[in-house]
């Protein structure tokens, strides 16, 4: 019997979190599988060979993309000659849709017998739903990460699994010596703050939260981050006399959430960890008035918070633009230090809509789809 070979490509690092878990599934279905691509640190600890370094696709931002363009392409064309040469019995490519689809459109037309398999939706649903029908030429089977994602390829022709959130996959739990570590007073309440993931958000989103946590005079303000922030956050937080401790690990993120009586965040993907920890939330966002405005007419959807996207309606308060003020998240803030419990059995309902109806780990069924196409 040959030996079954895959080719992955992951793109940025959420991708490579997917992918090195993705790669876990895999082996425990197949031990035997041969399995190469492109990805960062996670997937290499997992005996994976990486064409290239992944983060010569990671550095593709908007702002950076222009003067990248040709490096791009040549890691497009060297990513499709590879899958030429290695003629895998599967391509799956993991979000990053730039390069991934590029790389897919291409290898199409080289390898049309080639089946493909694309890990992480593209949010149709929120806005440029013509990408839907666009996917669906390029690859044969889409797993989703979300549960009503299946219904917006599934009109295309597309083959689309929801597998489950890999969230879901992360080892968290409470840190009893989380307050002992970071010298927090055990009778003050602490507050989280997320002002987002990118240098622009935080610029606009710290100093109005910051604003809020001053008015809350007996509380401590928790700022989990990135590295790359920690300096300019802790600077911020100094100037506005406030009590607080900045953290840069996923660890210490989830320990301060359930350290935490509320949180104040950026839209994104951390209304999900946070509803995973049962910590009640405000979403707060500001952009650039020219980009909101274009979102604006682009985007449509009622809600940009994940968990009200779900249970489609507005558990969790979102203050957004021009209602992202002080005062708007200093009365919404003080109600929810009071009633914040109210939001908590929402919170575990959101999450349990992120459980694959068979109830495997999202990467497990993600190996079983892909496995059976084999």
């Amino acid at each position: 019997m040959n030996q079954k070979s895959i080719y992955l490509i992951a793109g940025e690092p959420s991708g490579d979190f997917l992918g090195s878990q993705l790669i876990k599934a895999l082996r425990a279905l197949s031990p035997n599988l041969f399995i190469k691509g492109i990805g960062g640190d996670l997937m290499v600890a997992q005996n994976f060979n990486t064409l290239f370094p992944m983060q010569d696709l990671s550095l593709m931002g908007i702002a950076e993309i222009l003067p990248h363009i040709p490096r791009l392409y040549k890691r497009i064309q060297q990513t499709v000659d590879d899958i030429v040469i290695c003629k895998p019995d599967i391509l799956v490519t993991i979000d990053s849709p730039g390069f991934c689809h590029r790389v897919s459109g291409a290898v199409k037309k080289k390898l049309p017998n080639l089946k493909i398999v694309h890990y992480v939706a593209p949010s149709v649903w929120a806005w440029r739903p013509g990408r839907a029908k666009k996917l669906a030429q390029l690859v044969d089977h889409l797993l989703t990460l979300l549960p009503f994602e299946p219904d917006y390829f599934l009109p295309h022709g597309l083959a689309t699994t929801f597998v489950g959130h890999p969230l879901l996959e992360q080892h968290i739990h409470s840190d009893p010596t989380f307050r002992k570590r970071y010298g927090i007073d055990e009778n003050v309440p602490v507050m989280t703050l997320l002002p987002g993931s990118r240098r622009a958000e935080i610029e606009r989103l710290l100093p109005i939260f910051c604003q809020v946590a001053q008015t809350f005079t007996n509380v401590h303000v928790v700022v989990p981050t990135l590295p790359i922030f920690a300096e300019t956050i802790t600077e911020t937080l100094s100037k506005a006399k406030l009590s607080y401790t900045v953290t840069t690990t996923t660890a210490d993120k989830y320990a301060a959430f359930y350290t935490s009586k509320a949180a104040l965040a950026a839209s994104g993907t951390v209304s999900l960890e946070l509803a995973l920890t049962g910590l009640p939330m405000i979403i707060a966002y500001k952009m650039s008035p020219v980009t909101y405005f274009l979102a604006k007419h682009l985007v449509n959807i009622k809600h940009v918070c994940l968990v009200n996207i779900l249970l489609n309606k507005t558990i969790v308060p979102e203050y957004l633009q021009n209602d992202c003020t002080a005062d708007n998240l200093i009365k919404e803030t003080e109600h929810l230090l009071k009633q914040g419990h109210q939001q908590k059995d929402y919170l575990q309902q959101a999450i349990a809509l992120l459980k694959n109806p068979e109830g495997l780990g999202p990467s497990q069924k993600a190996a079983q789809v892909i496995l059976g196409l084999a």
